[in-house]
């Protein structure tokens, strides 16, 4: 459970790497300081800041922003630390344009997090007012453990004054150095967020998606697009971010088939000193935009730099469209009100002056909206400069089926980050989509929608179609999953009860990567449900026991998915309630559900599946605008993967998938 802190309160680390998590709602700068147990700082290069964004056991944001992410290792600093403060400043609190002081904007909000996503602490630091730097919080050691406290000091003579009061003789220089800094990175900035209706969550989710209002879900938890989503993730994180943001990848956290600890949390990471900072940016010609780099984002690899670089371009695109969108309301409203004041004087409705009032009117919407467009198309313009580079660079689980590292896949040894479930885009900016990526392990089923009949294009898709379609799809996202985890670490199940979905799952089949052939009547229905129910619960009271060893010799510790095609046809009110208990209880141990189906078909069971549809994350196979982003709340078109038309990369990263299995199982 999060601890919510207050100024002054603390709380225990119970792990070294973590995540430090800020958003401020308005651009600011980000640092970290290492000190002694006195507090001092003993020289500049004991801070972490945008102009030497890399410190041993720290990484910071290179540029102002809304929102940062922060990392520290805490067994990477030298035995002489005992403090690793954070530190927020606004840019313009030395004469620049915009807040100069803390009590003009909206409280800033720090949370620690793992690398997991999950939240350890947050804190909001309240009463601010002249102030223009301030210490966040600080991570201290304590008799050997790390302890979080927050601090929530302020400063109104800025980091100068900050660094004077920690004992730094350079505070001065320090301090103009972090704002030429941030001066130079200031264009990339992020924008804050328009303000929210309500009070809620003001830390980004890492890994997944938010979900539309069909679907009547909260964002899946960890970014994340979707965040995410995009969800985080997410991701990163998101991570799922997501989006999910971020984040660990994997070492293969399961046992061996001769019994061991099972463990279904997140994956972790080997723990060491953060690699090399990511590649900088070629210097941009005077007046230029930045030119864009593949794996330009904090993170402790470059696939978690990757990872946080598409989602920050997913936060990106939403917040310049969201810009834009305001920008139109605005001008409409301005247009609107000048227009009934033009036309509240009788005097003025006959005549010249209400024409020309009119059309001044309208002339000053025109160019606002203009204004406005170009700014968007900059923003996009770069958008879409910096996915051409990030593009090629990604690896598998996140590259789409026709990038050419699918031509060199080989099964990986360790579980990524992250998958790529497809697309998004929005209207205004049809010239990029941003890759959706969902945190791995999985936490929660899909769906794919088999019953919307109408795409956005207005052409129009029949029952049947779209069911074939929507098995295709299923098959590509498990094809993508296979491929992505180490051999003998994902299993597929199927259940077809009217072999209906043969043809689509002919490239699983085939190759023979399934667990077994597509279960078909009701009686394959009862025993698939019946076998995965009974793995839930014996690995359930294996770790509620705390003896995951006692599990059966030979036990299958991998992940497990199901995909269930044409429900609810052979299913019975038991197989339902299976169903819905694997929706539920599956994924905290590695069991999960794909459902490739269509709501209206199962109407007969009233409001008792609702629950099941709002557990899963709807996917469709034609492109659909129903995802929603937790941070403005577009909503996003959703475009599905697409194998490429007479491709045989599917069925080659397959036939490698079998073979690693088979190799594995010897």
């Amino acid at each position: 459970m999060t601890a919510e802190l207050v100024r002054g309160q603390n709380h225990p680390l119970s792990q070294s790497r973590l995540e430090i998590r800020i958003s401020a709602g308005t651009p600011v700068a980000a640092a970290a300081a290492l000190s002694d147990e006195n507090g001092r700082i003993h020289g500049t290069e004991w801070v972490a800041h945008p102009g030497a964004p890399v410190q041993p056991g720290l990484e910071v944001s290179r540029q102002a922003a809304a929102d940062h992410r922060l990392a520290v290792d805490l067994d990477a600093v030298t035995e002489a630390v005992h403090r690793v403060s954070v530190l927020l400043a606004l840019p313009a609190a030395n004469g620049g344009a915009g807040p100069a002081r803390f009590g003009a904007v909206a409280a800033p909000f720090v949370a620690v997090t793992g690398l997991d996503g999950t939240e350890v602490a947050s804190y909001t630091i309240t009463g601010l007012d002249l102030e223009s730097a301030v210490v966040a919080l600080e991570l201290y050691r304590r008799q050997g453990a790390w302890k979080v406290r927050a601090v929530g000091q302020g400063y109104a003579g800025g980091l100068a004054e900050l660094f004077a009061d920690q004992g730094l003789s350079e505070a001065a220089q320090l301090a103009a150095g972090i704002d030429e800094a941030v001066a130079r990175g200031l264009a990339r900035s992020v924008q804050a967020p328009p303000p929210r209706t309500s009070e809620g969550d003001r830390s980004r989710q890492a890994a997944a998606p938010a979900v539309g209002p069909d679907q009547g879900a909260a964002p899946q938890g960890a970014p994340g697009p979707v965040p995410p989503a995009y969800g985080g993730q997410p991701a990163g994180g998101q991570g799922q971010g997501g989006p999910q943001p971020a984040y660990g990848g994997a070492t293969g956290p399961h046992a061996s088939a001769g019994g061991g600890p099972v463990d279904y949390s997140h994956p972790r990471r080997q723990t060491s000193a953060p690699p090399p900072p990511p590649p900088a940016a070629p210097p941009a010609q005077p007046g230029q935009p930045t030119r864009p780099v593949a794996g330009d984002a904090t993170g402790w690899s470059m696939e978690e730099r990757l990872y946080n670089q598409v989602w920050g371009m997913f936060e990106d695109l939403a917040r310049t469209a969201a810009a834009y969108r305001s920008a139109v309301d605005f001008a409409e409203s301005r247009m609107d009100k000048e227009l009934e004041q033009a036309l509240s004087d009788p005097r003025s409705r006959i005549g010249g002056q209400g024409d020309a009032a009119r059309e001044a009117a309208r002339a000053r919407y025109t160019q606002l909206v203009d204004q406005a467009r170009a700014s968007l198309d900059r923003d996009v313009a770069q958008l879409v400069a910096e996915s051409e580079v990030v593009e090629p660079a990604l690896p598998p689980a996140f590259a789409r089926w026709d990038n050419p590292c699918w031509h060199a896949y080989r099964v990986p040894m360790e579980i990524p980050m992250a998958l790529r479930l497809g697309d998004l885009r929005l209207p205004e900016a049809e010239s990029i989509r941003i890759p959706i990526l969902l945190r791995l392990p999985l936490e929660r089923g899909l769906w794919i929608d088999s019953g919307r009949t109408d795409s956005l294009d207005g052409s129009f898709t029949d029952s049947h179609d779209m069911r074939r379609l929507a098995m295709d799809t299923a098959v590509a996202h498990a094809a993508r999953l296979l491929a992505v985890y180490p051999a003998g670490e994902f299993t597929v199940h199927v259940v077809d009860p009217a072999g209906s979905g043969a043809q689509a799952l002919a490239p699983l089949t085939q190759t023979g990567v399934l667990a077994g052939p597509p279960a078909q009547g009701a009686a394959g229905v009862t025993e698939v449900l019946a076998r995965l129910t009974q793995r839930v619960d014996l690995v359930q009271m294996a770790l509620r026991g705390g003896a995951p060893d006692a599990l059966p010799p030979g036990f299958d510790t991998s992940q497990q998915l199901l995909i269930v095609n044409d429900f609810p046809h052979g299913f019975d009110d038991r197989a339902v309630n299976q169903l819905r208990y694997l929706v539920d209880e599956g994924p905290s141990v590695g069991v999960h559900l794909m459902m490739v189906a269509d709501r209206e078909e199962s109407a007969g069971y009233g409001p008792l599946l609702d629950p099941l549809w709002r557990a899963l994350l709807r996917l469709t196979p034609v492109p659909d605008d129903h995802l929603a982003d937790p941070w403005v709340g577009h909503a996003w078109t959703y475009e599905p993967p697409a194998v490429p038309h007479g491709s045989e990369v599917l069925r080659e990263v397959l036939t490698q998938v079998a073979e690693a299995r088979r190799t594995w199982n010897r």
